[in-house]
């Protein structure tokens, strides 16, 4: 009994980190959009060049994130779960430390890489920990309590960006991150994991194992998809809420700032149903796949409807962030899917290749906007709801994990 309440000790420990780590993760990544046109501004980019910047920075960060992924996932599968939970958040802690201080925009580029590279690890790291040390009937409490504690953290950058200055700003997510460290104690490595690193028959962190077995790497496809629709909006829609609200006739000025204020406290919100429903009904694919067939008529909502009052236009994104908060969901799910020995690498991999995968959305998004004729609208509604086929179909291909036995090895 008293093992039993020391290892439920350990598990809350985990989840208050991890939940931390992942607000501050959050921050960084949506401060850079909150405060990338004040940054450049002071930097002393012109006003033509200003756009090419904004979209060059951002593929930095999220190609930091990819190679972060891999990265973090790898050396979380052999070297252990902690050491990337705090080497990723030391990393981005650092890079945005330093990127307060930068006087030359030539250093924004790889100080973005850098910070992207950090925050590619702590959200797998925490999942991954949760999902091997929780019991299996409550794993998805944690990580539900990990995203929707971690999704604020976009909604105290917005506000945040709007009062701080934007070195500030990134001072501010640096010394969170750092403080973060201090958490530490009281800490313990996943037992399941420790159980399989001095076993030198069983391969760990090998990206080889995913991509030989091709029913794998397909299991590993499908898992990706199915987050698509969540950095449709967080990456296209919402960045440019204002320019949609230009093109929608809205009856007011549309901020960014206001629209991801709304959008992740959908996301927060979201998060917690979602959670809750998955133990409910002891299912991840039902709540996935009620999750995506609202995004159909919110989608429509949006996209259809000419004239809306800024008010209703943030509550139709509220709404929409609320069908995004299968994240908690889908990333316990992630973890669930594959074998100890190379799930650190997964869950890492898999949330980062999903917002990876913002890039070529984008690419495709820009492509039609011209084809249309300069409809913007018409162009996010084809991506959109391309995105949202996708991602039905994946899940729809995956196994349910709920309650599953995550002591088992890949081979």
């Amino acid at each position: 009994m008293s093992f039993q309440i020391e290892q439920q000790k350990v598990a809350r420990r985990i989840t208050l980190v991890a939940a931390l780590g992942y607000f501050v993760d959050i921050f960084d990544i949506v401060l850079f959009n909150i405060v990338k046109t004040d940054s450049l501004h002071d930097l002393r980019v012109l006003p033509e060049q200003m756009l090419g910047y904004e979209v060059s920075l951002l593929n930095w960060q999220l190609g930091g994130m990819l190679v972060g992924g891999l990265i973090w996932g790898i050396l979380g599968d052999k070297k252990g779960r902690l050491s990337v939970l705090f080497g990723s958040i030391l990393m981005y802690s650092i890079a945005n430390l330093v990127n307060a201080f930068i006087t030359d925009v030539a250093w924004y580029a790889p100080l973005r890489f850098l910070a992207g590279v950090g925050l590619a690890g702590e959200l797998g790291a925490g999942v991954t920990l949760v999902a091997e040390t929780m019991d299996r009937e409550k794993r998805g409490i944690g990580t539900m309590i990990i995203t929707a504690v971690g999704v604020m953290g976009a909604v105290c950058a917005a506000l945040i960006g709007k009062m701080l200055h934007w070195q500030t700003a990134y001072l501010l997510g640096g010394t969170m991150g750092l403080a973060l460290l201090f958490l530490r104690a009281g800490t313990l490595e996943s037992e399941m994991f420790e159980r399989l690193l001095y076993n030198p028959d069983i391969k760990k962190g090998s990206l080889w194992l995913i991509l030989r077995d091709f029913k794998r790497f397909l299991r590993y496809v499908w898992v990706v998809l199915i987050g698509l629709p969540v950095w449709f909006l967080g990456g296209i829609v919402v960045p440019q809420a204002h320019r949609f609200g230009e093109a929608l006739g809205a009856a007011g000025p549309i901020t960014v700032n206001d629209a991801v204020i709304m959008f992740y406290l959908g996301i927060a919100v979201g998060d917690l149903i979602s959670g809750g429903l998955s133990q409910y009904f002891k299912s991840r694919k039902k709540v996935l796949l009620g999750f995506h067939f609202l995004s159909f008529p919110l989608y429509a909502l949006l996209f259809a409807t000419s004239g809306l009052s800024p008010f209703v236009f943030y509550i139709i994104l509220f709404l929409l962030g609320i069908t995004c908060g299968f994240w908690a969901v889908f990333i316990s799910m992630a973890a669930e899917q594959f074998g100890t020995n190379i799930r650190s690498t997964v869950t890492n991999t898999v949330p980062n290749f999903v917002r990876g995968l913002t890039v070529p959305m984008t690419g495709i998004f820009l492509w039609l906007v011209p084809v249309l004729n300069g409809n913007l609208v018409q162009a996010a509604v084809f991506v959109g709801y391309g995105v949202l086929i996708l991602a039905l179909i994946a899940t729809f291909q995956v196994e349910e994990t709920f309650s599953k036995d995550l002591n088992y090895v890949e081979k």
